[in-house]
């Protein structure tokens, strides 16, 4: 590739989300909460499965381990750094971190994607085709499906990333977020790369679009089973429950198709969209899939319990 010669940028401005030092301050106070809870609270649902047998062995627990994993690298591939950027309004960013955010966006968000398919299936056979769940949703199954996660997330940012790669930039080189993402760096690039653009966008655009019609899907199937069936307590219950992943799904995925779908047009409202798939999922992801159950509440409950007492004593 000829272009790779002629990259001159060696780094990149970040906008951040305000030019008001108020603003800024806001911003720091908040995303510092929330990436604090997010941590604290996608830890202990890892640390309460690893440490209780029962949830260790239960393949919708297990997933569940894996999201919060996930969840803590996506909400921290660009938080700290932007909790650095607000209070010292230190803006620059390296061409190669700015590359590796991309990377990491990438990997963890395709990665997390396709595991909320998986989780989806399970709930879907374990509801639909209860007789048939040890089998299909085994150890060995469970671990294949995670596997197949993470090399789907890897395949689709190495993808993204290596293209990004071969484009030459020589300025300008703001970017108006407070991360990299590929729709507003590739706009920086200075050369006439629109297909390239539609291309490499659209890749992410129409792999949230896929997922998130899976996951529409998968979650119809159940839908259509509680509404064919007597809804005793347990089953409204978990028909609650179906209904509160829908709605974290809509949050999560609405913001990635409205911004990757439409590769040549930028709202000023885009970066505040980005928010949400980067930080509030994440943050919000526990309370939807762990907290609301019962089993989990318990685990974490005795686990906090625990480590109480033992920094009392």
């Amino acid at each position: 590739m000829a272009w790779r010669n002629k990259t001159t940028v060696t780094e990149f401005v970040l906008m951040g989300l305000s030019s008001s030092w108020e603003m800024q301050l806001f911003l720091f106070i908040f995303f510092l909460l929330l990436y604090a809870v997010t941590l604290f609270s996608n830890i202990l649902i890892i640390l309460a499965t690893s440490k209780n047998h029962h949830l260790f062995n239960s393949p919708m627990f297990f997933l569940l381990s894996h999201l919060a994993f996930l969840d803590i690298c996506l909400a921290s591939f660009a938080t700290p750094r932007a909790l650095f950027g607000f209070l010292t309004q230190h803006q620059a960013i390296s061409f190669q971190n700015c590359m590796t955010q991309i990377f990491f966006l990438h990997l963890f968000g395709g990665s997390e994607m396709l595991l909320l398919i998986v989780m989806a299936y399970d709930r879907y056979v374990a509801i639909c085709h209860p007789l048939h769940y040890a089998s299909v949703m085994s150890r060995r199954h469970c671990m294949g499906f995670v596997l197949a996660s993470w090399t789907g997330g890897l395949l689709h940012t190495s993808v993204q990333l290596g293209f990004t790669l071969s484009v030459p930039f020589c300025g300008p080189n703001q970017i108006d977020n407070f991360f990299c993402d590929i729709p507003l760096v590739i706009k920086l690039a200075c050369a006439d790369l629109y297909p390239l653009e539609v291309m490499m966008v659209t890749n992410s655009g129409i792999l949230s679009l896929v997922c998130f019609v899976a996951l529409l899907i998968s979650y119809g199937f159940i839908l259509s089973t509680f509404c064919s069936r007597h809804l005793s307590e347990g089953s409204s219950k978990a028909l609650s429950t179906c209904t509160s992943h829908l709605m974290v799904l809509i949050m999560y995925f609405g913001p990635c198709i409205f911004i990757y779908l439409r590769p040549h047009t930028r709202f000023m409202f885009d970066k505040v969209i980005s928010v949400f798939y980067t930080t509030v999922t994440p943050f919000l992801n526990p309370a939807i899939y762990a907290l609301k159950n019962k089993e989990m509440r318990a685990a974490m409950g005795k686990l906090v319990a625990r480590h109480s007492g033992q920094v009392s004593a």
